[in-house]
């Protein structure tokens, strides 16, 4: 049923992703499926781009590519059915961009517990589950 799996990671906090990770492992090994770590990294802000080196957004990615490949080896999954892509720009629309390129079947994704704030503003995954074009599953840590 869910032969490919995207699960958005933050990698400020990857103890929040491990309970999507452990959840989208299990359903993964059940359908034999893939699993795709994606990490979406903010746009550098054009105010601060005179003030940070000229290969500022490569160092980044690459230290997040280390980091995501860390998170890979420590799933548990299997390394020929996990794979990983950090992409740069707004948070829902790349994991909505990731998720259609990737085919995705199901997006495996953490949430904070709901504040007031967000039943006005919405949330990452708000709008992902409102926008997405495959099933979504929000794990609650």
């Amino acid at each position: 049923m869910f032969k490919s799996i995207l699960v958005p990671i933050d990698l400020a906090d990857t103890d929040l992703a491990k309970p999507a990770i452990a959840t989208a492992a299990t359903l993964a090994e059940t359908w034999q499926g893939t699993v795709h770590l994606l990490n979406v990294m903010p746009m550098t802000p054009v105010m601060l781009a005179e003030y940070v080196p000229a290969d500022f957004d490569a160092q980044q990615r690459e230290t997040a590519e280390e980091a995501l490949s860390i998170v890979a080896r420590e799933s548990g999954i299997p390394a020929e059915r996990i794979s990983f892509t950090v992409r740069q720009g707004g948070i829902y629309h790349e994991i909505l961009e990731e998720a259609a390129k990737t085919k995705a079947d199901l997006i495996v994704m953490t949430s904070h517990r709901p504040a007031m704030r967000t039943y006005f503003l919405g949330s990452n995954a708000g709008h992902v589950v409102r926008y997405a074009k495959c099933s979504v599953l929000v794990v609650r840590p």
